[in-house]
């Protein structure tokens, strides 16, 4: 399935121009334009779904098999410290492209990105609750 109106349809199409790190039947890794750091790579579905709940479950299985095999090129090709493997979901969760994608972010120890947040404190009585309502969903889905 394609959506001829996004640009990573397109790019994954090869109708827009991109460096391309790797490619399978499912999946293009490609140098991001806007980089968080120097060699910042996004995996792109070749399939449309607008997020990780959309895509078919056959691409979510191997999204992580490319993470891992790009990631491990990326890093030694880079020599560098550590590896952000990023995915957000929805516009509060920071995405701007709806079309699922995964970025490989090299890390260092002394670099400016900043993907951080402030550590709270766990609501047990929350969560115990939560896990319930969470289960009973995924018995539902099942």
């Amino acid at each position: 399935m394609k959506d001829a109106n996004c640009i990573f349809c397109k790019i994954a199409d090869g109708e827009i121009p991109s460096i391309k790190l790797y490619e399978d039947k499912n999946f293009v890794v490609i140098f991001d334009i806007s980089p968080a750091a120097q060699g910042h790579a996004i995996i792109i579905s070749k399939t449309h779904a607008k997020d990780l709940f959309e895509l078919p479950n056959e691409y979510a299985a191997n999204i992580m098999v490319v993470a891992k095999k790009v990631g491990s090129a990326l890093m030694e090709a880079l020599n560098c410290d550590g590896m952000n493997i990023l995915q957000n979901n929805g516009e509060a969760a920071g995405q701007t492209v709806f079309h699922l994608h995964v970025h490989l972010i090299p890390r260092y120890a002394d670099d400016a990105v900043n993907i951080k947040w402030n550590i709270g404190t766990a609501d047990q009585e929350f969560l115990n609750d939560l896990s319930k309502k969470v289960e009973e969903k995924i018995a539902k889905h099942s």
